[in-house]
């Protein structure tokens, strides 16, 4: 079985959009507006809006919200490429590429400001 994440996202069909036009992910279960799920290699992403029950208040009325710093990694083969076709389609993006000894990275936001780590691996990590 593929590992699950669950990002809340603001709007399930952008969300939609956006990880299947842009990132190569593939439907698996469209219940917008409230939920949608998608898949990538051993990845599935949980997209929750906010009449999701991944998205309701807990027993101390905290609310899940989108953003943050966690994210998930999605390897590339050509970085600077990537960044140059979803820059070209209006992608946003926290920050530059960033090299260190492993690779190089970049965040990338989805629409509702999570983050996807874009990773290329160094020639020595590979």
């Amino acid at each position: 079985m593929a590992a699950s994440v669950r990002y809340i996202v603001h709007d399930v069909q952008a969300a939609l959009d956006f990880y299947t036009h842009r990132l190569g992910f593939q439907l698996e279960h469209n219940a917008v507006p409230a939920f949608a799920s998608v898949t990538r290699d051993d990845l599935r992403l949980l997209l929750s809006g906010p009449g999701s029950s991944g998205a309701r208040p807990q027993a101390d009325a905290s609310r899940p919200v989108p953003g943050g710093w966690n994210r998930i990694l999605i390897t590339v083969a050509d970085l600077e490429a990537e960044v140059k076709r979803l820059r070209s389609s209006g992608s946003k993006f926290r920050g530059e590429i960033i090299k260190g000894v492993g690779g190089s990275q970049i965040w990338l936001e989805d629409p509702s400001g999570n983050l996807i780590e874009l990773f290329q691996p160094s020639e020595k990590s590979r």
